[in-house]
C-alpha cells in the first residue's frame, strides 16, 4: 500500500477508535452502579450498558469461593451418582471435580490446579458451564459475582481493576480490561459417578462453610420455562426452543437432541459423544434427582483430545454467536 494511502487508513482507524470512545463516555452510567463500583472505569464498554441489568442480587450477593478445600474422591459421600460436576482432568495432575450443588449457590470459584490458577463458573441462567485460566498480563485476577445479567448471563467482575465480564465469553465488556479475553480450559460437566469410577484417585471440592441448601435447585423448572428470564434478545432459527441444550464448540452449536438420538457424532473435525446418567441441575427440587440430560465429551476427531466446550441453553449460542453455525444435520 502507498505510503500515502497507510496514514489515511490509519488515521481513518484513529477516528473510529475516537467515535468508539466518545461513544462510551456518552453513554448514561445509573447512580446506584456508580456507588457500588467506585473504581469501575464506566467510560471503557465494548456493549450499550442498557444491555446491562440488575439479576437482582447486589455485588457479592452471591458469594464466590476462594481457594476450596479439596478432599479426595473416597471420602466424599453426600453426592448423588447423577449429580453433575465441573471436571478438569490436566496430565501430570490429579484430576478435578467441583459440584454443581455448590456452583448453584457460588457461581464462581477461585482454585489452583497445578500451579494455573483457575476460575470454574456456572450461570444457572444459561445452564454455561466453564473453566477459565485466571493469568492476563503477567498477573492474576480473582473473580466475584457482580449481580449483574446481560442476555441473562452472569456478568463477573475482577478485584483487581473491577472490570465487568461476560461469563459465556470469558471476555470484559466494561472497564479497563475492556476487550480482554480469559484463557478458556478444556473441563467440562459430567455425572459425579462417572467422575468417581474413572478417578478413583481424583479430587472433588469439599462442602463450603456457608449456610446454604446445598444439594436443593432454587432454579425448580427453570430449564422447562418457554422463555429464559431477563431475556430480549433474537431466539434461535430453525424451531430450536430457546431452553434447549446445545453443545457448542467454538462457533458452531449442536442440539443436544441430535446428538443423544446418534450417540456419537463427528464433523468438522470434532467428535461428540452422549450417554445416559447425568442430571439437569435446573429441573427437580433436588439437584440429584432431575431428569436425565446425559453426558457429553468433545473431542478433537483427528487426535482424541479434548475440546473447550460447553452445553448451554439455545438462546445463549444466538445471543453471543448471532453470527455462528447451527449445525442441525440439515
Amino acid at each position: 500500500m502507498p505510503a500515502g494511502r497507510l496514514v489515511a487508513a490509519l488515521a481513518l482507524l484513529a477516528l473510529l477508535a475516537l467515535l468508539v470512545a466518545s461513544q462510551a463516555l456518552a453513554q448514561p452510567v445509573p447512580r446506584q452502579w456508580r456507588d457500588a463500583w467506585p473504581k469501575t472505569d464506566f467510560g471503557t464498554a465494548a456493549v450499550p450498558l442498557s444491555e446491562i441489568q440488575s439479576g437482582g442480587p447486589p455485588r457479592d450477593g452471591i458469594p464466590a469461593i476462594d481457594n476450596p478445600r479439596m478432599i479426595a474422591v473416597a471420602e466424599e459421600t453426600r453426592l448423588d451418582d447423577r449429580e453433575p460436576v465441573m471436571v478438569l482432568e490436566m496430565e501430570g495432575e490429579r484430576p478435578r471435580a467441583w459440584p454443581i450443588r455448590y456452583l448453584t449457590w457460588h457461581e464462581i470459584v477461585n482454585d489452583e490446579v497445578g500451579g494455573i490458577p483457575v476460575a470454574v463458573t456456572f450461570c444457572p441462567l444459561c445452564n454455561a458451564g466453564l473453566i477459565f485460566d485466571r493469568r492476563l498480563d503477567g498477573r492474576v485476577l480473582s473473580f466475584g459475582v457482580s449481580g449483574m445479567l446481560r442476555n441473562s448471563d452472569m456478568v463477573m467482575y475482577d478485584r483487581q481493576t473491577e472490570s465487568w465480564w461476560q461469563q459465556a465469553l470469558g471476555e470484559a465488556i466494561v472497564g479497563q480490561l475492556t476487550g480482554r479475553r480469559l484463557a478458556p480450559l478444556a473441563g467440562w460437566m459430567e455425572s459425579w459417578g462417572r467422575f468417581r469410577a474413572r478417578n478413583p484417585d481424583g479430587l472433588v471440592m469439599d462442602q463450603p462453610d456457608w449456610p446454604r441448601r446445598y444439594g436443593r435447585n432454587p432454579y425448580v423448572g427453570y430449564d422447562s420455562q418457554a422463555r429464559p428470564f431477563l431475556y430480549d434478545g433474537e431466539m434461535p432459527p430453525f424451531g430450536i426452543p430457546p431452553m434447549a441444550r446445545v453443545v457448542r464448540v467454538g462457533e458452531r452449536a449442536w442440539p443436544l437432541t441430535r446428538i443423544a438420538e446418534a450417540g456419537q457424532l463427528t464433523e468438522a473435525g470434532v467428535t461428540i459423544t452422549w450417554e445416559a446418567g447425568q442430571a439437569s441441575a435446573l429441573d427437580s427440587g433436588r439437584i440429584g434427582e432431575g431428569r436425565d440430560v446425559g453426558n457429553i465429551r468433545v473431542r478433537d476427531a483427528a487426535t482424541g483430545r479434548d475440546l473447550v466446550h460447553d452445553v448451554v441453553f439455545a438462546f445463549v449460542f444466538q445471543a453471543f454467536h448471532p453470527d455462528g453455525k447451527w449445525m442441525t444435520g440439515k
